[in-house]
């Protein structure tokens, strides 16, 4: 790669790596949401893992057909919540037990129901407790209620929680068209000691490590530190199974983690425990997929574990077993804006299936595709509209002399259809003339990694590249595609050379090569995807530009829909800079629900200003040091009132003079005495565990009395 293509994508680099401290805003975030989906007709109780999400009051989902409430929240309790609950424990088993003694006297066995349910109450707050979690900021709890309508369509959703001051990060939330069968969520994970790591692993019930199912179904599970879920069923001779899990694309970056993600292994066994088959990935995707076709009748168990027998709660998996439709490749990986998009399918069980193809009058853009077969849809896949004329890669044309010669500007749909192929493709082209060679294979989930050469007519290399970073395909962790912009240095005939590094090939090594004149544009990202603005306040978000085929101008940035209340001002985003902070201010006291913000470039290019809207995206950190930008279907805003404090979920009751005449009498020798400080903090934990229903009246006015006596 050329020194002026390197500059640009290491200045982005740079950025990102130094971004946190830039605008770090202490916003909710939730780590992991399980289960992390449901079918289509039913309430699925979820439980989500975060920090900073005190207060919360709602969650919402993107998309229509599925709503979100909020259940109950669990916040992170600490040493001195643990000795509150156990005082309250032991005032209340005593006078439990006095009761229960006192009715059997009497002949007339009654237990106190509300002091047992108080009592079961408290029990199961303590026994999640753990003093020392392995990740902090999985360790507060919510728990929400989402209700999927039978019409919602199956497919990814946008879950996320919403405080007083604030909406957290987007996590994947899938419907399902299946029955479910889920696990029992995991209790926060203990951080593991060197040399005591057993100490820390899941104590699981040996019944609760398999488990029977019925095929068809999905599984929804966690995996501990060590753990194995096994998964029992029967199958019959000839069905095609295709075994599909969901991990890496539940959560795409545990940034403590290696390589930075849950990566599934799949073993499946007949009842003997003979493996019939397995599978640690599909292709270049880290979740695996098994395609099975039953050798006899029988039951067959199912493992899943990860590859370096890692885990904790945010190590959250979805299984889909059956005879699903399910895609494998598709040819074209692309076609063009107005023209009738025609593609083949191949995969299993794809018999009678109709394409789900884009919308008519889709514009540029890559769209997921899928295939619907007797009402059940598949995996999607993605598939590009692109502007420029089109053709396909035209066999034999596997050396120079066999080149098939292309009118620029032009997109080949083509494959490296067998090991060690090679596609010429020869144009005319003039001295000056810039020419860009750009691969799309990858990025469209071809496991192509594709390798791009340059030679004018007696050979001669003039330029060579292998893998080119995009910023914009945030998941990516290998960027295979090619990207070539050179100057052609005389008139002539020339050749762009396409094959595998690996020198692999088949059906599924598609791809799309552009071969044009530069067509410089550019793309934008928001970060984060959230943005909380106090009263009649500011806020900022970073935004960030994806240069293309050279473009180097200025970008002119402002907020292009949002609420009457919410403005910004333009700035500019300089040709020099890869990034800028873009500020915003509203007039509103609150806005009470979150709403939608929308971002705008506008740039010069040649003659015409084109206009580009900012995706909003959250900047994720893999295995310790590098990071993405990972795409969000939305941008939300919260105007929020800090000085209003939100209505207590129980009212606290008075404490009397009785109260602090007890109190005092309770006074050690000599009198301990707290700060104001300390003191606040103390009713803080007594309101907090009060409000959940975790103390009686009279136990809170007690304690309340003693922090005032204290003083």
């Amino acid at each position: 790669m050329s020194r002026v293509l390197w500059r640009p994508i290491l200045g982005l680099g740079a950025v990102l790596a130094m971004a946190p401290a830039a605008w770090g805003q202490a916003m909710p975030y939730i780590g992991f949401v399980y289960p992390a989906g449901g079918r289509q007709g039913t309430t699925v109780q979820v439980r989500l893992g975060g920090q900073r999400i005190d207060g919360v009051d709602g969650a919402i989902v993107s998309g229509e057909g599925v709503s979100a409430r909020l259940v109950e929240y669990y916040p992170k309790l600490g040493p001195q919540e643990m000795t509150l609950l156990r005082e309250q424990l032991r005032e209340l088993r005593p006078r439990q037990a006095a009761r229960a003694k006192q009715a059997k006297w009497a002949k007339r066995p009654k237990l106190d129901r509300a002091t047992a349910e108080l009592i079961a109450r408290i029990e199961n707050r303590m026994a999640q407790y753990v003093q020392r979690p392995a990740c902090a900021s999985l360790a507060s709890i919510a728990i929400v209620e989402v209700t999927i309508a039978p019409d919602a369509e199956p497919g990814a959703r946008e879950l996320r929680l919403v405080t007083p001051r604030g909406v957290s990060n987007p996590m994947a939330f899938h419907v399902g068209q299946l029955p479910e069968v889920a696990r029992k969520p995991m209790v926060t994970s203990s951080f593991q000691v060197l040399g005591k790591e057993e100490l820390a692993q899941r104590k699981r019930p040996e019944e609760e490590v398999e488990a029977r199912i019925t095929v068809p179904c999905t599984m929804n599970g966690q995996i501990a530190s060590g753990e194995v879920n096994r998964y029992r069923f029967e199958a019959e001779q000839g069905q095609r199974l295709v075994v599909s899990v969901s991990a890496r694309e539940l959560v795409p970056y545990i940034a403590d983690a290696v390589p930075g993600w849950f990566q599934p292994v799949l073993t499946l066994c007949d009842a003997e425990g003979r493996e019939v088959a397995f599978n640690d990935d599909f292709r270049f995707r880290p979740d695996p997929v098994l395609c099975f076709e039953v050798p006899e009748d029988g039951e067959y168990v199912l493992t899943i574990t990860d590859a370096l027998y890692r885990g904790r709660e945010d190590f959250v998996y979805r299984i889909t077993v059956g005879e699903m439709p399910f895609v494998t490749s598709i040819f074209p990986l692309g076609g063009r804006v107005g023209e009738p998009a025609s593609i083949e399918l191949d995969g299993w069980n794809l018999l009678n299936a109709e394409p789900v193809l884009p919308p008519n009058g889709a514009g540029p853009g890559v769209y997921r595709v899928a295939a619907n077969r007797a009402g059940f849809i598949s995996n999607t896949v993605p598939f590009a509209l692109g502007t420029l004329p089109e053709c396909f890669e035209q066999e034999s044309n596997n050396d120079p002399a066999q080149a098939q010669k292309v009118r620029l500007p032009v997109v080949v749909n083509g494959r490296v259809d067998r090991p060690d192929d090679w596609d010429v493709f020869e144009f005319e082209g003039k001295a000056g003339e810039t020419i860009v060679a750009e691969v799309h294979a990858r990025r469209l989930d071809s496991p192509l990694d594709s390798m791009l050469k340059l030679t004018n007519a007696e050979g001669k290399l003039l330029a060579f590249n292998d893998d080119f970073e995009d910023v914009e395909s945030g998941l990516n962790t290998h960027h295979a595609d090619s990207y070539l912009m050179v100057e052609l240095p005389v008139d002539g005939t020339y050749r762009v050379h396409l094959g595998d590094t690996a020198r692999s090939g088949g059906k599924e090594y598609a791809y799309r090569l552009r071969i044009s004149a530069p067509q410089p544009d550019f793309a934008l990202r928001v970060v984060p995807s959230s943005a909380a603005f106090r009263s009649r306040g500011s806020t900022a978000v970073s935004v960030y530009a994806v240069r293309k085929d050279g473009f180097e101008g200025d970008i002119r940035l402002g907020l292009k829909t949002a609420p009457r209340g919410i403005t910004a001002s333009t700035i500019s985003l300089p040709r020099d800079k890869e990034m800028v902070r873009l500020g915003m201010k509203t007039n509103l006291a609150q806005t009470g629900e979150p709403v939608p913000l929308t971002i705008e470039g506008r740039a010069k290019i040649g003659d015409d200003e084109i206009a580009r809207e900012a995706v909003a995206a959250e900047d994720r950190m893999q295995a310790f040091l590098w990071r993405h930008l990972v795409p969000a279907q939305a941008l939300m805003g919260l105007v929020y009132n800090p000085s209003n404090e939100p209505p207590p979920k129980r009212a606290a009751p008075p404490v009397t003079d009785e109260d602090k005449a007890e109190a005092a009498s309770k006074e050690p020798a000599p009198k301990a005495k707290f700060t104001k400080r300390q003191v606040a903090g103390r009713l803080r934990q007594l309101k907090r565990l009060y409000e959940e229903w975790l103390l009686t009246d009279e136990f809170y006015r007690a304690k309340v009395a003693e922090c005032e006596a204290s003083l």
